[in-house]
């Protein structure tokens, strides 16, 4: 069993515990006999999906339908820039500088980056902007598939991905996942660590680290040859 899905239990123990004393069934709290998981922060390996579930993903889309050309956009922003589902969003139409070729991403906690726009990335965007979205005065970028014209929440962008890997044919790919495949991809091309961190947004140095178990050309300077008869 997987350390997170033995937390959850524990988790699940400590609060049947609670009720147990706060119902009277037990004379005393028993919560603190039920022990901790220890585990090791970033101890497994970054979980990225291969560029041919990638291709299955995007080609799921219809883009003869207007929620196919959304869907495309936001994969794509999922799977070349490492979005967020939230960061998805919360885009604004002024967020796009069409001119200079960024965008404006509002992260996690109010904070602000500006990324390169990839030349299929800002095609997808302006194929829905111009052809697929509904015309109001919303400023979000991506809408509701139906009803009033309002700005998709995070739930409704995390379907999106879950929604494309059962059309694939797939097991649930989400978000956190293509963030890896993006992060693997880059190393792959070459990218520093930094350089993955700075893409990905990741104020946390140590976060980043966890590529450096993939990164087998550094890797292999660490290791030393194997004795010869």
């Amino acid at each position: 069993m997987r350390i997170g899905a033995v937390r959850q239990t524990v988790a699940v123990l400590r609060t049947f515990t609670r009720f147990l004393f706060a119902t009277g069934v037990t004379g005393s709290d028993l919560t603190g006999c039920v022990p901790s998981v220890s585990g090791i922060r970033f101890d497994g390996l970054p979980k990225a999906v291969d560029q041919d579930s990638v291709h299955a993903l995007l080609g799921g889309c219809v883009l003869a339908r207007p929620v196919g050309r959304r869907d495309h956009a936001i994969l794509l922003l999922m799977v070349r820039l490492g979005l967020r589902a939230v960061e998805i969003a919360r885009m604004q139409l002024g967020d796009i500088d069409w001119r200079a070729g960024v965008l404006d991403v509002r992260g996690k906690g109010g904070r602000r980056d500006r990324l390169p726009l990839p030349a299929d990335v800002g095609q997808a965007l302006a194929d829905y902007l111009l052809l697929a979205r509904r015309a109001c005065s919303c400023r979000s970028v991506f809408l509701a598939a139906s009803g009033e014209p309002v700005g998709m929440s995070r739930n409704a962008v995390v379907f999106v991905s879950r929604a494309a890997s059962a059309r694939a044919g797939l097991a649930v790919v989400g978000g956190h996942r293509l963030r890896h495949t993006v992060g693997t991809e880059l190393l792959r091309r070459g990218a520093s660590l930094h350089e993955i961190g700075e893409v990905l947004r990741q104020s946390d140095q140590m976060t980043t680290s966890v590529y450096a178990k993939i990164d087998e050309r550094s890797l292999r300077l660490a290791v030393r040859p194997w004795p010869a008869r």
